[in-house]
């Protein structure tokens, strides 16, 4: 695939995500700087198309990532950027107000729930025990989830055995899986970004969140990696205290 292609995929998928809308090639050229005729454009997104990429809903014009595409994106067009120092100061101002681990887990999951606008699930370091918090997010999401859609959403979360199935495969690397990518039937109208956390390169829990397909992938992997090396950081000072 050519590099101007990936980089209208990357144009579609930062649109949608924006817009909840099916984006169009006019839209493409004028907002991104791609170099290009909107006819040339269209001639790539065929080629996207073609490849199962990206996909046209109903009628319209436009056309939205499909979940390959997504998958695409994240494994060669997602850049974690870091946060900056007010977001990371705030991260850390909210997180040093817990007066003991429960708290302090609590704090972690509603934490990761307002930044990223998703459902957060933490488990203990070395338990079986897992916090959720943000389940209100699914319904945030606009018209494209409807109650049908989510309820099965929610009705899993209710699980425990099914949040930490979500998190077992979490290493010291992100892990996104989008769609039909999670073996829990339930949850393959979502994705799910984790991230294992711990101190000195020691694995001890896991984090993530739960949210739609066209999630803002690279903002939301940004913030998931920002909480665990917080959580680790806190967490290996109360140990050593």
């Amino acid at each position: 695939m050519q590099e101007r292609q990936l980089e209208i995929l990357r144009a579609i998928v930062d649109e949608y995500v924006a817009t909840q809308e099916p984006v169009g090639s006019k839209v493409i050229a004028q907002r991104h700087p791609i170099g290009v005729s909107p006819a040339t454009i269209r001639n790539d997104m065929a080629i996207l198309e073609d490849a199962g990429l990206i996909t046209q809903p109903h009628t319209s014009s436009g056309r939205i990532p499909t979940n390959t595409g997504y998958r695409v994106f994240v494994d060669k067009l997602a850049q974690i950027k870091p946060l900056s120092s007010a977001e990371r100061r705030a991260i850390e101002t909210f997180l040093s107000l817990s007066y003991d681990r429960d708290d302090l887990f609590m704090r972690t999951a509603k934490l990761l729930a307002q930044l990223t606008k998703q459902v957060a699930v933490i488990q203990y370091p070395d338990e079986g025990k897992v916090v959720l918090a943000g389940t209100a997010n699914l319904a945030r999401g606009g018209a494209q989830e409807s109650v049908a859609s989510i309820f099965p959403v929610l009705e899993a979360l209710e699980e425990q055995v099914v949040l930490l199935h979500l998190l077992a495969d979490a290493t010291q690397s992100i892990q996104v899986r989008i769609g039909e990518e999670q073996s829990e039937k339930s949850l393959q109208t979502t994705s799910v970004i984790s991230l294992g956390y711990g101190m000195e390169g020691q694995f001890t829990g896991a984090l993530g969140v739960i949210g739609p397909t066209r999630m803002d992938y690279a903002l939301t992997m940004a913030k998931v990696n920002a909480v665990a090396r917080y959580i680790g950081q806190f967490l290996g000072g109360t140990t050593s205290g």
